[in-house]
């Protein structure tokens, strides 16, 4: 146990180049994670933004921080699938023979989704630079807006491990995913809040996907982020620890 803590840090960086690895030989997987939300902000930019009334001048300004956390809740999927596939495979049974920490082998996983779904965020943000997006944001802003998009996908991404080492069939793997994606529509994402039916409005304005949109929003407008932010990090940080347990409690029955 002393060996496996000792260089825990490691046989981290092992994992993670190993589950790397496989994403780039198949960037595929980026590609795919990035077509549906292109064609999302495609259609709800060209077709319905002029029918739609947000009190900005520009819909594909408003519209965009829905659209990176529905892709982000595309891409976490494949955690759950690469997941799967290894405790299928029995790579875990090995992983666990070796005189590693185990739980090495999750955050592997874990960071890489991190970095792919920020590769996808990257191509989102370009496609939207091209069709017209316009911020006012400064570097710090930016950062503020990378740093929520982070903690927003490292809490999916440990859903996804619970949903990865708990399903007994590939399409059961990714299946969680759906709610998620499908999640920013019944939020501010698309359109203001106060448009929507009382019940409805009730429950896009108290679940966690509209304050991390309004944060994301009033950050790349360069305006006060009120209490909106804290309120985003508390759902995520939330998230995050409920997840983490149950994952690892999973974990450790394999």
């Amino acid at each position: 146990m002393e060996s496996t803590n000792k260089y825990f840090f490691k046989d981290m960086s092992v994992m993670f180049g190993r589950s790397m690895r496989h994403i780039f030989r198949s960037m595929d997987t980026i590609i795919t994670v990035s077509i549906t939300p292109i064609a999302i902000m495609l259609l709800f930019v060209y077709v319905f933004g002029g029918a739609i009334e947000t009190g900005t001048e520009n819909y594909i300004d408003y519209l965009l921080p829905g659209i990176l956390l529905m892709t982000i809740g595309s891409g976490i999927a494949y955690v759950a699938y690469r997941l799967f596939t290894d405790k299928e495979r029995g790579i875990f049974e090995r992983f666990h023979s070796m005189p590693i920490a185990r739980s090495t082998v999750l955050w592997g996983h874990v960071l890489t989704s991190l970095i792919s779904n920020g590769i996808s965020v990257v191509v989102i943000i370009l496609v939207a630079l091209l069709m017209g997006l316009r911020s006012s944001a400064g570097i710090l802003e930016w950062l503020a807006v990378f740093g929520i998009l982070g903690i927003f996908t490292l809490a999916l991404t440990w859903i996804a491990v619970i949903a990865g080492l708990s399903a007994k069939t590939p399409d059961g793997a990714g299946a969680f995913s759906y709610p998620i994606i499908f999640l920013p529509f019944i939020s501010s994402a698309f359109v203001p809040t106060d448009t929507m039916p009382s019940v409805v409005r009730v429950f896009a304005e108290n679940q966690p996907v509209t304050p991390i949109v309004e944060a994301i929003r009033n950050l790349l407008a360069n305006q006060p982020v009120g209490n909106e932010i804290w309120t985003a990090l508390a759902w995520c940080i939330a998230i995050i620890v409920v997840a983490y347990i149950f994952a690892m409690r999973i974990y450790k029955k394999l």
